[in-house]
């Protein structure tokens, strides 16, 4: 099968397109035909070796030391199970899916397995694979802060997104709207009038306009894009206020009910995939540029099948 190995910690360069075997699955796994899969920031962190908060050691730590031990990064994805183990009852094959590999990655290649009791769901049934696979990280991150910083359990919450635009910031504006809260996005002129379509109250030119300096008072300022640090937001928060940023030592955990809520916000239109640009395996290393260049809006999808 064709896979994007990265055959070293570097710039996009080093991921090269490679024929390896495919996977053969043990009797608790299945074996997904891969349609596609995203390119967030956290693929181009580990592929770069670095991450806000995190040293380079460490990452070689948790990765691997010369290389990520599974060359084939990639952790959001969409497909069709192709082969199901001897042991699995709640799988058929053709199902469509979407999931998150988690730490083993290896879903920017044409196959897949996972175990079925991993985190994977059935695909929106409204969504393209592209869709699908989009909405995982971003929507998955939003939450994981949101809820953490206490997003469920206010009324009204005002709420304050750092970086509004990008995967995780897009789909934090939709989830904050369905929790009934009121959103100032920051983010540049570019990103505006993408910002208003998904909901968003208000917004700070951050080119412009100094967030520090609102008059406003927040329950939840949330840094979607790890660039800001507590004490930026302590004059805007409320006395209860929370401050969350995707940049500490605090990473993302996807759950099943996270990944359930996903899909039936998909399904009735309150968050979409937001996607900014597709490519083709072959062409993933300039997708690692464009993401790497920061100017991407909403989410990057490799598109496989």
């Amino acid at each position: 099968m064709k896979a994007a190995v990265t055959t070293q910690y570097g710039a996009p360069e080093v991921i090269q397109i490679q024929d390896v075997p495919k996977p053969e699955i043990k009797p608790n796994e299945v074996l997904i035909k891969v349609k596609a899969a995203a390119v967030n920031s956290g693929d181009v962190r580990i592929r770069g070796l670095r991450a806000g908060g995190i040293s380079p050691y460490i990452m070689k730590l948790i990765f691997g030391w010369n290389r990520p031990s599974n060359g084939i990064q990639g952790l959001m994805f969409s497909g069709v199970i192709e082969e199901v183990g001897a042991e699995v009852k709640d799988w058929n094959v053709g199902d469509e899916i979407s999931g998150s590999s988690g730490m083993k990655m290896g879903a920017h290649a044409e196959y897949l397995k996972i175990k079925a009791n991993q985190r994977i769901y059935l695909k929106p049934e409204n969504a393209t694979f592209e869709e699908a696979a989009a909405i995982i990280f971003g929507g998955t991150t939003a939450l994981y802060f949101l809820e953490k910083a206490g997003i469920d359990q206010l009324k009204k919450p005002n709420i304050l997104i750092y970086g509004a635009t990008g995967s995780v910031g897009t789909s934090s504006i939709e989830i904050a709207k369905y929790y009934g809260a009121t959103v100032t996005a920051v983010c540049s002129e570019r990103g505006e009038a993408l910002a208003k379509s998904l909901g968003a109250d208000a917004i700070v030119d951050y080119t412009k306009e100094d967030f520090r300096q609102l008059n406003t008072q927040f329950d939840i300022v949330f840094d979607a894009v790890g660039k800001i640090k507590k004490k930026d937001a302590k004059a805007i928060l409320k006395p209860q206020g929370k401050f969350c940023t995707v940049g500490g030592m605090d990473v993302a955990k996807e759950t099943g009910g996270q990944l359930a809520l996903l899909k039936k916000l998909f399904e009735s239109g309150e968050l979409h995939a937001n996607i900014d640009k597709t490519y083709p395996l072959d062409e993933i290393a300039e997708a690692h540029t464009y993401v790497d260049s920061e100017r991407k809006k909403g989410n990057v999808v490799i598109s496989i099948g």
